[in-house]
C-alpha cells in the first residue's frame, strides 16, 4: 500500500481522522475521574437575532429602532413585566414555566469581533478577542480529564474547533452505525500489515496509520453501546431533530460520554428576517422540547445539561431590508432540572447606552459561563482549561 493509495481511500475516513493516536478504545473511564453528569452544547450558527428571540417588548426603544422588525407586543409570549419570548418559542416558555430554563441576557466578550467565523473562533476557544489558539476549550477539558475521542462527540460529519484539543480530540459523527461500517471497510484491514513501514518511512503517514487503527475500537464501542439506547419521543423530521434524537440515543444508552455538541445553522438574517429567525427559533424550540422529554422517560435529563449559544448578536436598529446586521451581546440558553436559578438570570442591556456603533453592550463574559459549567456541572478545575479564572456564576 503507497502513499497515493493511502490518501485516495483516507477520504472513506474522514470522520475518523478527528479521533488522536494513543487510543485504548475500550478502557473504562474511572467514575471519579469524568464522573456522570453530561453537557450538550447547541450552537446556532450565523449570529441569532437576540433582541427578537428574548424580546423588551415593554421598550420604546426597541420599537423605534425596528419599525417594520420588532415583533407586536399582541404576539409576545410574556415572561414578565418587560421580557419576552419570540411567538415560534411556545415549547421553550414551557420549559421556562416548568422550571428547566435559565435565560442569561447581555453574554458576550470585551473588543468584540462581527465576523462570523473569528467571532465563533472566539467562543469555541474562550480566547481573548486578539488572541489566536489552535485548541478549543473542551478540547483542552479533554486533554485534561478526557481518556477517550468518544469522551466528547459531535453529531456532525466534520469536528469544530471546541472539541480539538492538543493531544486528545472529540470524535465527529452523524450516525454511529454508519461510523462503524466505515472503520469495517475492507481497506482498514490492510493497515496494521503495512503500518510498521509507514511508521518508519515517514512520521506522518505513519501517525494517520495508527490513528485509523486506534479509531476502530472506539467506532465500535460507539456503536454496540448505541444500540441499547432508546428514543421515547418522535422528533421532527428535519436536520436539527435528527442530531437531538440521535443524542438522546446515545445518552440513554450509558455511553460513557461527557460532552455532545451539535448545531443549527442559518441566522445570519441580514435580509428580510421575519420568517426566516421564526422557522429556526421554532425548529430549536420544538426539537429541544422533545429532546427534554425524551431524556425526562428515560431518566437521564437530571444529569444533563444543555447550553445554547450564538457567536454574536444582531445590531439594534434594523437595516434597509427588513433584517439585522452584525452586533454583539447575545443571550444564553441554560437548560436543566438542576438549575439554581431559574427564569431569567439577569436584566436587559440598555438600548439607550450603545457602543460607537450602534451595539449593545455585553454584560456578562462568556467565559464566566464555561467556567461555571467546568466547575460546578462538570466537577473539574476551570482555570486549568480556560487558562485563566473566572468568577463562576450563580445558576447551576
Amino acid at each position: 500500500m503507497d502513499r497515493r493509495k493511502f490518501i485516495k481511500h483516507s477520504t472513506l475516513a474522514s470522520s475518523l481522522f478527528f479521533v488522536p493516536s494513543f487510543v485504548k478504545g475500550f478502557e473504562q473511564v474511572a467514575s471519579n475521574r469524568l464522573g456522570y453528569k453530561r453537557l450538550v452544547i447547541i450552537q446556532l450558527s450565523g449570529g441569532n437575532d437576540g433582541l427578537n428571540t428574548v424580546v423588551p417588548y415593554r421598550n420604546d426603544l426597541y420599537y423605534k429602532a425596528r419599525p417594520k422588525l420588532a415583533i407586536p407586543q399582541n404576539k409576545i409570549i410574556n415572561l414578565n413585566d418587560e421580557l419576552g419570548l419570540h411567538p415560534s418559542l411556545t415549547p421553550l416558555k414551557r420549559l421556562y414555566d416548568n422550571g428547566c430554563l435559565s435565560i442569561i441576557n447581555n453574554v458576550g466578550y470585551p473588543n468584540p469581533v462581527r465576523s462570523h467565523f473569528r467571532s465563533m473562533d472566539v467562543w469555541q476557544t474562550a480566547s481573548d478577542a486578539n488572541t489566536f489558539s489552535q485548541t478549543g476549550w473542551l478540547g483542552r477539558y479533554l486533554d485534561r480529564y478526557g481518556k477517550h475521542p468518544y469522551s466528547a462527540i459531535e453529531i456532525d460529519d466534520s469536528l469544530s474547533l471546541a472539541l480539538k484539543g492538543e493531544h486528545l480530540n472529540g470524535i465527529a459523527t452523524q450516525n454511529p452505525k454508519v461510523l462503524y461500517n466505515l472503520s469495517k471497510d475492507p481497506y482498514f484491514k490492510n493497515i496494521g500489515t503495512h503500518y510498521n513501514d509507514a511508521h518508519l518511512s515517514e512520521h506522518n503517514l505513519g501517525y494517520l496509520y495508527k490513528t485509523m487503527i486506534e479509531a476502530q475500537s472506539s467506532a465500535q464501542y460507539i456503536f454496540e453501546t448505541s444500540k441499547t439506547g432508546t428514543n421515547k419521543m418522535e422528533y421532527p423530521n428535519n436536520k436539527f431533530g435528527n442530531q437531538l434524537k440521535t443524542t438522546a440515543q446515545l445518552i440513554n444508552s450509558g455511553l460513557e460520554t461527557k460532552v455532545f455538541y451539535t448545531s443549527l445553522g442559518g441566522f445570519d438574517t441580514h435580509v428580510n428576517q421575519l420568517n426566516t429567525q421564526g422557522r429556526l427559533l421554532k425548529m430549536y424550540a420544538e426539537g429541544i422540547e422533545t429532546f427534554v422529554n425524551d431524556l425526562k422517560l428515560n431518566n437521564t435529563f437530571k444529569d444533563t445539561l444543555i447550553l445554547t449559544f450564538s457567536e454574536f448578536g444582531r445590531r439594534v436598529e434594523q437595516n434597509a431590508n427588513v433584517g439585522t446586521d452584525h452586533g454583539t451581546a447575545n443571550a444564553v440558553f441554560v437548560v436543566g432540572d438542576q438549575l439554581k436559578k431559574q427564569g431569567i438570570y439577569n436584566g436587559m442591556a440598555s438600548l439607550s447606552d450603545l457602543d460607537d456603533i450602534g451595539d449593545l453592550k455585553f454584560e456578562i463574559d462568556f467565559r464566566t459561563i464555561y467556567a461555571t459549567v467546568l466547575n460546578k456541572w462538570l466537577d473539574v478545575d476551570d482555570e486549568s482549561v480556560l487558562k485563566r479564572s473566572f468568577t463562576s456564576l450563580d445558576f447551576i
